[in-house]
């Protein structure tokens, strides 16, 4: 008999991870991501794994984004070392994530045991080190989509196309028990069919289980073309007010996007007089990957670059200007009016958008606009839900500047396409809905029942369930 336990992003967007135990794979992991939100230091500790991470035979990553492998360091620091499947791309990611999220721990540790030491209290030891980075990657076994793979003794694995960033994936599982086989899919995050640079999500059919995201499960987005003319507006106004623009952008996937929509806006002629930046060393390096991935993309976005005769996304903005230095990112402070700046991270929770956001955010002609989701217990959050006051890095600030919400860049499925790729399943598997906070997935479920008598489930964090 298969079990599956719901450890992380149930209920809940972040955190994704769950624990499959089969006699044929063995105690199988689907991610091991960290919860987004409040101080590293603590939130690192706080995630406790509730199990025996040498007791785990095999690791499958969905995808390369924190809140999905942003663990992996902690769980070889404490004696995992089976392979970790992902794609090509995916490892290509990886590296840059977890090198640049074990900078930015070891930094704010460093600070709190200064802190501690100066009143006298005990310091806090590491939860991994660079080290555990090192061997995550080397643990590491790349299989590309479309091909399967031997898992455990009776067991199979193959990746799909997520179309979520790139080298995302759905994950199919294969088992066979006393001789029957069963199927399990889990989603990872999947795309939205409007994001460009990404193909549309791989369409399967079969499952006894299907683990589905629904992080946007009860909305649906709009369409880029409005999202976009949403855009110009946006920035025809903060140009006539005088001030700057901030997009809290995460370095993978959705930095990338943005940078490929202004460029679009640019070669319309319409982002003549402003000065773009892309305050973030860790995107600039993964736009460099993606440039190198662009070859894989199928889709009608992509062609644009090639119309252009570009064959990168930074010849496609020639008005972009990569910032990798702390004094070149200090350098836009100087900047009074007519810069967009592009900077990490997506949900305001560190990052070089804080420093931005300290300077401009409580003038009334500055703009920050938002083109993710923004979880629970963020500052993205807190902004987007219209807080009047902030704290940021201790000082309180009075928020003035214009918020602006674009749902349409979401890298994620938006419900009406949750709901057309699940459908695609025949017969109808056992539906199980994850990563979303509880309200999304209550509607989204309702809204299987209702329009299409499908049932599903919605496990809480640590439930169990058999099939």
């Amino acid at each position: 008999m298969a079990t599956i336990t719901f450890y992380g992003a149930a209920q809940q967007v972040t955190g994704s991870c769950y624990l499959l135990e089969s006699p044929a794979v063995g105690r199988i992991l689907l991610d091991c991501g960290m919860h987004q939100g409040g101080d590293a230091v603590e939130r690192i500790g706080d995630d406790a794994f509730p199990f025996d991470p040498a007791d785990i035979d095999a690791v499958i990553l969905s995808h390369g984004h924190l809140d999905h492998s942003g663990l992996l360091p902690k769980l070889v620091n404490q004696g995992y070392n089976g392979p970790i499947y992902c794609t090509p791309a995916t490892k290509s990611l990886l590296r840059i994530l977890l090198e640049d999220s074990w900078g930015l721990y070891k930094r704010d540790l460093d600070y709190e045991n200064r802190r501690r030491e100066r009143r006298g209290k005990e310091l806090r030891l590491a939860e991994y080190r660079e080290k555990d980075v090192k061997t995550v990657l080397e643990l590491c076994k790349p299989k590309p989509f479309n091909t399967d793979a031997q898992l455990g003794p009776e067991g199979r694995l193959c990746f799909h196309d997520a179309g979520h960033i790139l080298g995302s994936a759905i994950v199919e599982l294969t088992l066979t028990e006393n001789g029957k086989e069963k199927r399990l899919v889990f989603s990872g995050d999947l795309g939205n069919k409007d994001s460009v640079l990404m193909n549309d999500p791989a369409v399967l059919t079969q499952a006894d289980v299907l683990m589905m995201e629904g992080t946007y499960g009860d909305r649906n987005h709009k369409d880029i073309d409005n999202t976009l003319e949403e855009l110009s507006t946006i920035l025809k106004k903060a140009w006539r007010e005088g001030g700057n623009v901030m997009i809290p952008s995460f370095a993978v996937g959705r930095a990338q996007e943005i940078l490929f929509h202004l460029g679009r806006l640019y070669q319309q002629g319409e982002l003549d007089n402003w000065s773009i930046f892309l305050d973030s060393p860790m995107a600039i390096e993964v736009t460099q990957v993606y440039d190198s991935w662009l070859h894989i993309m199928d889709n009608k976005d992509v062609r644009h670059l090639d119309q252009a005769g570009r064959e990168s996304l930074e010849e496609f903005l020639p008005t972009l200007r990569l910032c990798q230095t702390p004094e070149e990112s200090r350098a836009i402070n100087r900047i009074k009016q007519g810069a967009i700046i592009i900077a990490g991270s997506g949900m305001c929770t560190g990052g070089r958008i804080r420093h931005h956001l300290k300077h401009r955010i409580w003038r009334d002609n500055n703009t920050v606009i938002f083109i993710g989701f923004q979880a629970q217990g963020t500052l993205g959050r807190l902004l987007v839900d219209g807080a009047q006051h902030i704290k940021i890095y201790g000082d309180e600030f009075i928020v003035r500047a214009n918020i602006a919400t674009l749902g349409g860049f979401s890298a994620h499925a938006g419900q009406r396409e949750l709901i057309e790729w699940a459908r695609n399943f025949q017969p109808v598997p056992r539906l199980i809905l994850i990563h979303g906070e509880i309200n999304s997935l209550q509607t989204l479920s309702a809204k299987f029942l209702q329009d299409h008598q499908m049932s599903s489930e919605i496990p809480a964090q640590g439930e169990r369930i058999e099939f």
